[in-house]
């Protein structure tokens, strides 16, 4: 038992140096190694409380107080009431702290890109494997682990629309029946994209969740001030984890500092879960027609719109 307790020592003393975490900065960031972890969970999740925060990393209450205290008055946290519990806060990055962050995600994960390029690929399966098993023995219960599990939201990369294209069209037909129509429009809506993109009123953005695209969504400018919101999709297994309501935030918010007035988005009445979500967001149903589309007879088709408000200065 000794001999395995000083091997686990060990690996813990490497792996600690090997990733830069007894620095007193992480990432040559303003943050500490924990600063970060708090940052990360924040960018991550969807508006959660302190204490629910505290608990999931094992964080001393008072010490979570401070940083997040610290984080406020630099600008990167804002607090909102609990529609569930007035007496209890929901933690949220402002623009600025998400700001703040992503370059410091980016730059974690080229320091990873570049620590497993040192191996080949079948050495770096068996890294990612053994890890894999040290969190499954050690950590919470694989259902409980998966629940909380956390995403990233990032834009498009080469290779994405043809996942957003081939998701599409697989679960659209799977589920409700609709054929290569469909997939048709969603292939020409990302080859617009992708010819006319222009950062300054377009994005899209994609869902990761264990290094898996589990969703997307777009905005596209439609007019001077009227953008368009698209392709909205969560993959089955991750629904439920908040990820299309962070989604449509996203595009809300982007909509906004784009300086558009309205956001609107075209669905089908069929389509519950994603109205649903769009009503929560505030859009409001303006338009419904009847059309047979998509091999599919009798849909309805809603035009949602929302009526955005300035960018703050």
């Amino acid at each position: 038992m000794d001999r395995q307790v000083d091997a686990v020592r060990s690996f813990n003393r490497f792996y600690t140096r090997r990733i830069g975490a007894l620095g007193e900065r992480h990432l040559d960031s303003p943050f500490s190694l924990t600063e970060m972890r708090v940052l990360y969970e924040l960018a991550h999740r969807d508006a959660p409380a302190a204490a629910d925060l505290g608990r999931d990393l094992g964080l001393d209450p008072g010490y979570l107080s401070r940083i997040l205290r610290r984080f406020e008055s630099r600008g990167l946290l804002g607090r909102h009431p609990s529609p569930a519990d007035a007496r209890q806060s929901l933690l949220r990055l402002t623009s600025k702290g998400r700001a703040a962050f992503a370059p410091l995600e980016a730059r974690a994960k080229g320091e990873v890109d570049a620590l497993l390029a040192q191996v080949g690929s079948r050495d770096r399966r068996q890294v990612v494997e053994a890890m894999d098993t040290i969190e499954r023995l050690l950590g919470a219960p694989r259902a409980t682990a998966d629940r909380a599990a956390p995403y990233l939201l990032r834009h498009h990369q080469p290779g994405d629309m043809g996942w957003v294209i081939h998701r599409h069209g697989a679960i659209y037909a799977r589920d409700w029946g609709y054929n290569q129509e469909f997939e048709a429009l969603v292939a020409r809506i990302c080859a617009d994209f992708l010819d006319h993109y222009d950062p300054s009123g377009e994005r899209c953005w994609i869902a990761e969740r264990d290094g898996e695209i589990v969703g997307s969504v777009f905005v596209v400018r439609k007019s001077k001030t009227v953008a368009k919101l698209r392709l909205l999709l969560v993959e089955p297994s991750a629904r439920g984890l908040g990820i299309g309501r962070r989604l449509i935030d996203e595009c809300i918010r982007f909509a906004q500092q784009a300086g558009y007035r309205k956001l609107t988005l075209w669905t089908q009445s069929e389509l519950d879960a994603a109205r649903r979500l769009y009503q929560q967001a505030g859009f409001h149903c303006v338009h419904r027609k009847a059309h047979h589309s998509f091999g599919r007879k009798n849909l309805v088709a809603e035009t949602w719109d929302l009526t955005l408000s300035p960018p703050r200065s």
